[in-house]
């Protein structure tokens, strides 16, 4: 089986929301959003070449899939966006469904982290555009909790 099948394997039969495969190290996570791309992103791991099933990938993803340097990608929904992103980078990409923006949880508008990168073109513009974006969320959860 391709790293890709094994990673939507992974990923439907899981409950994950991604799943990463790098030679035969399988990396998981079933928190929502950008977080575990983050968390990747951070821990200093080589993730070049890796596979990647996701459930939901929008620009702001894209992005930092772009910086984790992933070579293929499948999304069960992908952001129009996103797809221009991926593309450009020359990351393999397939999908399920393709829609011309990733909402936000509460379905009343896009999702804040699709907004926040909407006119950035730079995958490391993006990356600061992200984080302060999380961290703006974050003090508003605890603030208003």
């Amino acid at each position: 089986m391709s790293s890709i099948n094994r990673a939507k394997e992974h990923l439907k039969q899981g409950g994950y929301t991604c799943v990463m495969i790098k030679n035969d190290l399988i990396f998981t996570s079933k928190e929502r959003g950008v977080k575990p791309l983050l968390d990747w992103i951070d821990c200093g791991t080589d993730f070049e070449n890796a596979v990647v099933a996701d459930k939901v990938v929008g620009k702001a993803a894209a992005f930092l899939y772009v910086l984790l340097k992933v070579k293929e990608i499948y999304a069960v929904v992908l952001s129009q966006p996103a797809l221009r992103v991926l593309e450009k980078h020359n990351i393999e990409i397939s999908y399920e469904e393709k829609v011309s923006a990733i909402r936000n949880r509460d379905n009343t508008g896009n999702c804040p982290m699709e907004s926040a990168v909407w006119d950035v073109d730079n995958p490391e513009e993006a990356l600061v555009v992200i984080r302060e974006t999380r961290e703006g969320l974050l003090k508003n959860q605890i603030n208003n909790s």
